[in-house]
């Protein structure tokens, strides 16, 4: 991070909450207050990889984007919803894709980690035990 910012980082700050919610708070309390910890040290660390992917997927949407020639995802939703694009179902369908692999690896990395890009995952079904043994 650049100026006018010092450290720490809003990064290391969040990771800093986190772990303090998931290791000392989490190991004094017990019962729901444990799954309340739980639940925003997950909240916690997926605001951690949002802002560290952020500007990486903020340009490669905005590519996308601009690929497709649409100034925003109103516009694309607005021209799906209205069939003016049917003609170009793959190229729009990779698109999409893309952007929900971003988003899916912000939220829960564990949901794309199985395949190797945004298309493949289509080529294999989908296994709940492909996501239960991490954690």
């Amino acid at each position: 991070m650049t100026a006018p910012y010092d450290r720490p980082t809003a990064t290391e700050l969040v990771a800093a909450v986190r772990h303090f919610l998931s290791t000392t708070v989490a190991g004094e309390v017990s019962g729901q207050l444990v799954f309340h910890c739980r639940v925003v040290a997950n909240m916690l660390a997926i605001v951690e990889r949002e802002l560290a992917a952020a500007p990486e997927h903020t340009a490669a949407h905005q590519a996308r984007l601009d690929q497709l020639g649409m100034a925003d995802d109103a516009e694309l939703a607005t021209k799906i919803a209205a069939g003016a694009v049917d003609d170009r179902y793959t190229e729009i369908n990779a698109a999409l894709r893309a952007a929900v692999w971003d988003k899916l690896a912000v939220a829960n990395p564990k949901y794309v980690r199985p395949y190797t890009d945004p298309l493949s995952a289509a080529d294999e079904p989908f296994r709940r035990t492909d996501f239960d043994t991490e954690r």
